[in-house]
């Protein structure tokens, strides 16, 4: 596989910042799993973008096909000794990936504002990978969280929308508001047929890791923050659009 970027020093923990911390997977990840579960249809399942499998391990016994892409070959070791043998591993980028056939499920979840060329990897999942009653479930880290909104004020970002650098040497390119990802989801010929947010949220993941270790918030409060953000979507940590196969720009 040819590439340009060096994935697996993308994922490390750098001096000044954590790629992931437990709030994302301990309580992220369960919430972006209840926002998906209503909209699962049954069949098979593609997660782009799987790392090292943490989020394959709250599905995988929801879906009896499931195929795991991922770029960074230490990741999808890690993943692939982790999770059950009968799941597919493909290690590729999403622009050179070869995939023998369409889903019913594709998961693209805080994926997208890596990308180089999001809305041509959103074209390939409209048009090649994407089933005729499939639904891909797109996920991204909310320009307008009231956390990166109060860095704006503190002064440690220059506006809401800002990649720091921090964030670059993860290999983000962008941070996507409600309007800028469906408008990229949109160009891709997706159709968008529900829009909200996941978790409302006020504190930086390091806030939120230090407060649940520490015990000042409790299960219920974190509950709270899910049902909240439901009626303030874009004062969310990820925003959250689900969209069906649409006409490609290319064909219409």
């Amino acid at each position: 596989m040819s590439q340009t970027r060096d994935f697996n020093a993308e994922l490390a923990d750098t001096s000044d910042h954590k790629y992931a911390y437990d709030f994302d997977f301990d309580v992220m990840h369960g919430f972006m799993l209840k926002s998906f579960e209503p909209f699962f249809v049954s069949g098979s399942l593609l997660e782009l973008g799987s790392h090292k499998g943490e989020f394959t391990k709250r599905i995988v016994d929801r879906f009896d096909d499931i195929t795991c892409v991922e770029a960074a070959n230490e990741a999808l070791e890690i993943a692939r000794s982790s999770l059950p043998m009968h799941l597919k591993f493909v290690h590729s980028t999403f622009e050179e990936a070869e995939l023998p056939k369409r889903y019913d499920n594709i998961l693209l979840t805080h994926v997208l504002e890596h990308l180089d060329d999001p809305v041509g990897v959103l074209k390939r999942i409209n048009s090649e990978w994407l089933s005729e009653r499939g639904r891909l479930f797109l996920v991204c880290p909310n320009a307008n969280a009231p956390s990166r909104q109060i860095a704006v004020k503190m002064g440690l970002i220059t506006h809401n929308a800002a990649v720091t650098q921090a964030e670059a040497n993860h290999g983000h390119r962008c941070t996507y508001s409600l309007d800028t990802l469906e408008r990229d989801a949109r160009a891709a010929g997706l159709r968008v047929v529900e829009r909200s947010g996941i978790f409302f949220k006020a504190l930086a993941n390091f806030q939120w890791d230090q407060a649940i270790g520490a015990k000042i918030v409790s299960k219920e409060y974190l509950e709270g923050c899910f049902e909240i953000g439901k009626i303030y979507p874009d004062l969310c940590a990820s925003i959250f659009l689900l969209c069906e196969a649409g006409s490609h720009p290319s064909l219409s």
